[in-house]
Order: structure tokens, then sequence, then C-alpha cells
């Protein structure tokens, strides 16, 4: 199989972030955002994916974390769209469920190449440390807008808001590692009945 890697620059007047991903690396990952809750979450993804990650990121943090998580997830989202490449042979769905003590989260993927998320997350309080739990669902917005997948995200049960993040990060690193593994069976062949998974 070819190298399924990439690199993404993305800067604009808010953010200068800076992202590399090898879908078929070991989970090692490197992070430098200046939130580190996120790089927690994002570490997540790396490990339990497999995928090794690099992301760089700086943003205008004096403001708030907005800017710099949403636009982390739309170049991750870009990188991860340009590594996958023409999904020829992979299976393209994926799923996972992880538990994590009392909370159990739930992680469906389509590599469709339409972009939509379903988020249903009801986090217990509104910030976990100095994070707002609010900017997790901006972080999947932009990875799908950009990755064009759907994400259906499910916090089935939790009262600890680390927990409830925690096993919707690791479901959703399991769920994007199994729809972009290698399926022998579909080897050359593109999933999908219109013969394509692009727009």
């Amino acid at each position: 199989m070819t190298a399924r890697s990439a690199s993404v620059s993305r800067h604009t007047l808010e953010t200068r972030i800076d992202v590399k991903i090898d879908l078929d690396g070991t989970g090692a990952a490197r992070f430098a955002t200046g939130v580190p809750f996120l790089e927690h979450m994002l570490d997540q993804i790396a490990r339990h994916g497999l995928f090794d990650l690099d992301i760089v990121a700086e943003g205008d943090l004096h403001i708030d974390a907005h800017h710099t998580v949403e636009d982390i997830g739309i170049t991750l989202g870009q990188a991860f769209a340009r590594a996958v490449g023409d999904k020829k042979g992979i299976r393209r769905y994926g799923h996972a469920y992880v538990p994590l003590d009392e909370a159990l989260s739930r992680v469906v993927i389509d590599l469709s190449g339409r972009p939509g998320l379903v988020w249903n997350v009801p986090f217990t309080r509104a910030a976990i440390g100095q994070f707002d739990v609010d900017l997790f669902a901006e972080f999947f917005h932009g990875f799908v807008n950009h990755a064009m997948v759907t994400l259906h995200v499910d916090n089935l049960r939790g009262e600890n808001s680390h927990h409830q993040a925690e096993t919707v990060f690791k479901a959703f690193g399991r769920a994007l590692r199994m729809a972009c593994e290698p399926d022998d069976r579909m080897a050359g062949i593109t999933p999908s009945t219109k013969g394509t998974l692009t727009l």
C-alpha cells in the first residue's frame, strides 16, 4: 500500500495551524497548541487510532480557545482527507463503543464524502478545568466539514465530564481507524454503489 500521510498548514489572522498525519503509524504524537486538555484528547485519537499526529498551533488564546480548537479540527480534517486519498480498498465505515468507569460513548463514522455531524453529548458540567466543553462540538464540526465524513457521536451515560470527553475521543480514534483500514476483499474497489466517495 502506498504511504497514507499528509501535511497541511492553515494560517489565518486568528490562528496558525500545522498538522502532519500518518494513518499507518504507531500512535506517536507531538502537540504544541497552548490548549492542554485538547492535547490530552488529541492524544487519545493518535493512540487508539494508531495514527502518528504532529500538531502545532498558535492562536488568539488571549481571547479564548474557540478559534484555535475549531481551526485544529478544520486542519486535521483537511490532512485526513488528503491522507486517506481516493478511499479505494478501505472499509469506509467504522464504529466503536468505549467505556471509562461510569461513562460510555459510541462513535459511528462513514467516510462518505458528505459532511455531517450528529452530536449528542450531554456534558454534566460546562468546563473541564479551564476548557469550555462547547468547543468539542466546534472541533468535530470543523473536522467533518473538511474531512468530508458523516459522524455520529453519542455519550450514552456518564457523570464525570472528563470521563465523558475521554470516551468520546477514544471511540472516535478507534472508529476512524476501523473506517480507513484496508479491506482485502475490497482491494482496488471504491466501497460505494456510485463508484465514488467524493462530492
